[in-house]
């Protein structure tokens, strides 16, 4: 675990989130305030705030057309390319903050190849002793909160998170007094106590149990597309398109498309996830590294509620360090989630064919036998393969380009990204707008590495 300082400066450096939930008050105030700015026109559309079919296709066929006259001679304020989580909370804090934002991105909001693409992601506040995490995850999820609110589906499920602990239970301890320091709310599970809440787990290697109640899960595909709606119909451009390469130094003033288009903006947000490397190859190669990962979904006994909510909240197994698994109750009938956190080997995010394999899916089945013995013989109703974007050892990257001043790059979200988008946006919006004081070191260009050295989980 990397060492984690406190004080006022690094709370300085932090802003919003720094504080956690010591102030819980003026925060509450802050995201009123950010709720109220929204246009009337799109709270009026909130009975109709589901994300169907033909929001797609208004998206894409809004990408499709040149971009208005106004903004191709230089009105853009901010284009930020990359339309997942950290994009799109991005151009979110922005917009808010006044600027006329333009998204772009090369497949579309969240789409299938994307790190926060696929149905769900955990939202947990469990970090070890690092902090930072801790109080991004608090702040996001206000954010998520009021994304959710806004929704007509819902956003953020806050059915808990239960961590289940072996022997060594070191992170454990550190993740709940810094979840405690930070105003998060953590219970203590006594082995007895976890059988009789939670029957259907076996606890073989677990001896104790920690419960989140107020974490849970955020619906990934679905927020990332309400966020963009949103912010279409609160003004904002998107369009999909292939960024070439930047090249040049000093000021950028245009990127361009494979289609031969070109986009002025005052700055750019580079939030691309995995291709950053590709745009920034000179600066970014093999410090962040795509990596494979499979998840499985199987399918609980008819009429069996024990793997649901509320029978069953998010879960984490720490009793094996070096290879996590974790997953979801079914939800939202999607099926019972595992997956595990270990790097898979590295992949092209264009080219990769997302098929798990025979070894993964085997891997998954005789964990399931001894973790989830009732559904030792559960079907396999949906996998996905998906990536993490890992950085050398798990920050994450929010720091201008070394060699373009008006260009900000955003990612690394290293396979614990997604909870805190709303906090990277934040972050990542006041860099870009000057209001920042001093930023983070351990999200500098300088901190990475070409060498993995994970110290983030």
């Amino acid at each position: 675990m990397l060492a984690q300082g406190s004080g006022g400066g690094r709370r300085a450096r932090l802003g919003l989130w720094a504080t956690g939930l010591a102030a819980t008050r003026g925060e509450r105030r802050a995201a009123r305030r950010l709720s109220q700015r929204v246009p009337a026109a799109l709270r009026a559309q909130r009975d109709d705030a589901v994300i169907r079919r033909r929001d797609l296709v208004k998206l894409a066929a809004a990408a499709a057309l040149p971009a208005p006259a106004a903004r191709r001679s230089g009105g853009y304020d901010v284009a930020v390319i990359g339309a997942g989580v950290f994009g799109a909370w991005t151009a979110w804090h922005l917009q808010r903050a006044g600027r006329r934002v333009l998204i772009v991105d090369a497949y579309g909001p969240a789409n299938a190849r994307a790190s926060s693409g696929g149905e769900s992601r955990v939202i947990r506040l469990f970090y070890g002793k690092d902090e930072i995490y801790t109080r991004m995850a608090l702040a996001s999820l206000r954010f998520w909160d009021d994304l959710s609110r806004r929704a007509a589906l819902p956003v953020l499920h806050r059915i808990g998170v239960l961590e289940l602990i072996g022997r060594d239970d070191r992170y454990a301890r550190e993740s709940r007094e810094a979840i405690r320091r930070a105003g998060g709310r953590v219970e203590d599970l006594s082995r007895d106590e976890l059988a009789k809440r939670y029957p259907q787990i076996s606890l073989e290697s677990i001896t104790v149990g920690q419960l989140e109640p107020a974490s849970g899960a955020v619906m990934a595909r679905r927020a990332v597309l309400t966020l963009v709606k949103e912010m279409v119909a609160a003004g904002a451009t998107y369009l999909m398109g292939a960024v070439v390469p930047p090249a040049g130094k000093g000021r950028l003033s245009e990127v361009r498309l494979r289609d031969g288009r070109a986009l002025q903006a005052g700055a750019f947000v580079f939030a691309c996830g995995p291709w950053l490397p590709r745009l920034f190859p000179e600066v970014l190669r093999d410090r962040i590294q795509p990596t494979r990962q499979e998840v499985f979904f199987f399918g609980p006994p008819a009429g069996d509620r024990r793997f649901a909510p509320p029978a069953l909240p998010v879960w984490a197994d720490l009793s094996n360090l070096e290879a996590i698994a974790y997953g979801m109750p079914d939800l939202e009938a999607r099926g019972f989630k595992l997956a595990f956190d270990a790097h898979g080997p590295p992949i092209d995010p264009d080219a990769l064919e997302r098929q798990v394999t025979p070894a993964g899916l085997a891997a998954a089945r005789d964990y399931l036998a001894r973790r989830f013995p009732a559904l030792a013989q559960a079907p396999l109703v949906e996998s996905r393969v998906c990536q993490y974007e890992n950085t050398s050892n798990g920050d994450f990257l929010i720091d201008r380009h070394p060699e373009l001043e008006n260009v900000w790059l955003v990612g690394g979200g290293s396979g614990h990204g997604f909870k805190h988008g709303p906090a990277v946006g934040d972050y990542a919006a006041r860099a870009l707008l000057g209001s920042l004081g001093s930023p983070e070191p351990r999200f500098s260009l300088a901190t990475k590495q070409v060498q993995q050295q994970r110290a983030v989980y």
